[in-house]
């Protein structure tokens, strides 16, 4: 019975970084396949609208089944953040980014994207919800992690240098009607472009991580959350796609690849992401969240080469850099919640010891009397001395 309560205690520690893990290998693939149909002509604000509707459809019935009464009524603070959440999320930061990574390739915008964890800890900073003290190890290393992050997509933005040419990339070709960018397509204006929409997109996502944070604190029911930031996206989406595309056609859509990428964007990267971020968010908070966004940037450069024989340049000098940063913020957020548990626990194990010796002092001080304590019910019962 011991072992299997140190499983499950290992597992239940565990889970948050399955989590999180199995979250990148979905915004990788989401990449790749919205990628492909981006370049086959797909409107990327048809795309976030039809993203977002397939969310709202998948995770709707399941927020009003499984939480009907624990769902808190919406007042209208909560009306409004939800409205703000739907347009950082799926208004500007989607439109934004989808424009960013067809000027692009997957993998730049992924890396781009791992700014997330570095602008989310300076808006958490800001917000109150991190405290900096400069005179604890694990504090530099959030600081120092998060200058040397930014230092890194500066670079991947001002610099992309030579091809890097691995054994497989004389196999590979490109799959049909796709057309990779590349610096020299249209010019490097296009990928600076690329790179400012790619790093304005960023920075909505980690306002929206931390309003996120905020709106749970007063509306905890995840799903319900999850499906009303989708529906408002939704609606806000499809304002946005009147006013940017004068052409009816483009909202046609067929069984083709552009079906699978909003149905598969809205499913996995926006009403599953959605709802596990939030869940994770509420014991680890926000900066815990974005942390593991190195992770995608990998995963998307091996499928890139691999399924669409992206070139990956000599700015991944750039994303090393991101992914040290990173990992610098991640290991201080480590030590500071591993201090806070120890704090928790001494604190804890000092009050038990001070109810005890003053129940203790009580009793002997009238040995008659029942006493009376907080906490837990003590009874002492008295006996004639002789």
């Amino acid at each position: 019975m011991e072992g299997k309560g140190c499983c499950v205690s290992v597992i239940e520690k565990c889970r948050p970084y399955i989590a999180m893990i199995s979250l990148q290998f979905g915004y990788a693939g989401m990449n790749i396949i919205t990628k492909v149909s981006l370049n086959r002509g797909m409107s990327h604000y048809v795309l976030v609208v039809y993203r977002h509707a397939f969310a709202t459809a998948a995770v709707a019935p399941f927020a009003l089944v499984l939480e009907r009464k624990v769902r808190p009524k919406i007042t209208f603070l909560v009306f409004m953040q939800i409205l703000v959440l739907g347009l950082l999320g799926p208004v500007i930061d989607q439109n934004l980014y989808y424009a960013g990574l067809k000027l692009t390739t997957p993998t730049y915008s992924c890396a781009i994207s791992n700014m997330l964890p570095a602008l989310t800890f300076l808006m958490a900073v800001i917000c109150r919800m991190e405290k900096v003290d400069f005179r604890k190890v694990r504090c530099q290393a959030k600081v120092i992690g998060t200058i040397v992050t930014v230092t890194g997509a500066m670079l991947m933005t001002l610099y992309k240098g030579q091809v890097i040419n691995f054994f497989w990339s004389h196999y590979m070709r490109h799959p049909r009607d796709y057309t990779p960018s590349t610096a020299t397509d249209s010019g490097g204006k296009d990928w600076f472009k690329g790179s400012i929409l790619l790093i304005i997109a960023t920075l909505a996502w980690s306002s929206f991580f931390i309003l996120q944070a905020v709106t749970l604190r007063t509306y905890p029911a995840q799903l319900s959350l999850t499906s009303l930031v989708c529906f408002m996206g939704t609606l806000q989406s499809i304002a946005v796609t009147f006013v940017m595309e004068h052409n009816p056609s483009v909202w046609r859509i067929g069984w083709d690849m552009n079906l699978l990428a909003a149905a598969y964007a809205g499913i996995v990267s926006s009403g599953i992401a959605y709802y596990v971020q939030g869940v994770v968010m509420q014991r680890r908070g926000p900066v815990f969240v974005t942390a593991f966004s190195p992770l995608m940037m990998i995963i998307v450069a091996i499928m890139g080469s691999f399924i669409l024989a992206e070139n990956i340049y000599l700015e991944v000098i750039g994303a090393v850099l991101i992914v040290v940063g990173l990992y610098s913020v991640l290991w201080g957020k480590y030590k500071e919640k591993e201090e806070a548990e120890t704090i928790s626990e001494a604190i804890k194990g000092c009050s038990e010891n001070g109810r005890m010796a003053q129940v203790k002092e009580d009793i002997e001080a009238n040995p008659v009397e029942t006493q009376k304590v907080e906490g837990p019910v003590v009874i002492a019962i008295s006996v004639p001395k002789a």
